[in-house]
C-alpha cells in the first residue's frame, strides 16, 4: 500500500504573467549576480569590511524581491482565497510574514 506523503502546499501554483515573471526572475539574477561577486571576493581574500558591505547589499536585494512577491502574493493569491470562502490564507499569510520578519 502506498501513501501519498506530499504536503499539501506543493499542490499551489500561481499564474503569473510574463512581464511579472521576467521581473522577478532579473531580480534574482541580479542578486545571483551579486552572491557570486562575494565568493570571488573571498576567493581573493577581500578585506572583511568590503564583503560585509555587499553582504548587506545583497540582504537589502533579498528584502525588496520579498517585499514585492509579498505584494503580489497579497493582491492576488491571498485576496482570491478570501474571497473563495478560504479564511486559512489569513494564518498562511501570518506565518509567512513572520518568516520573513526575523
Amino acid at each position: 500500500m502506498t501513501t501519498d506523503t506530499a504536503c499539501p502546499a506543493c499542490a499551489k501554483h500561481t499564474a503569473r504573467d510574463e512581464e511579472l515573471k521576467k521581473k522577478l526572475l532579473n531580480r534574482l539574477r541580479r542578486i545571483e549576480g551579486q552572491v557570486r561577486g562575494i565568493e570571488a571576493m573571498i576567493e581573493s581574500d577581500a578585506y572583511c569590511n568590503d564583503v560585509l558591505t555587499q553582504s548587506a547589499a545583497v540582504n537589502a536585494a533579498i528584502n525588496a524581491f520579498n517585499k514585492e512577491l509579498l505584494a503580489c502574493h497579497i493582491r492576488s493569491c491571498v485576496k482570491r482565497d478570501l474571497l473563495e470562502g478560504h479564511d486559512e490564507v489569513v494564518d498562511e499569510l501570518v506565518a509567512t510574514m513572520q518568516k520573513l520578519m526575523k
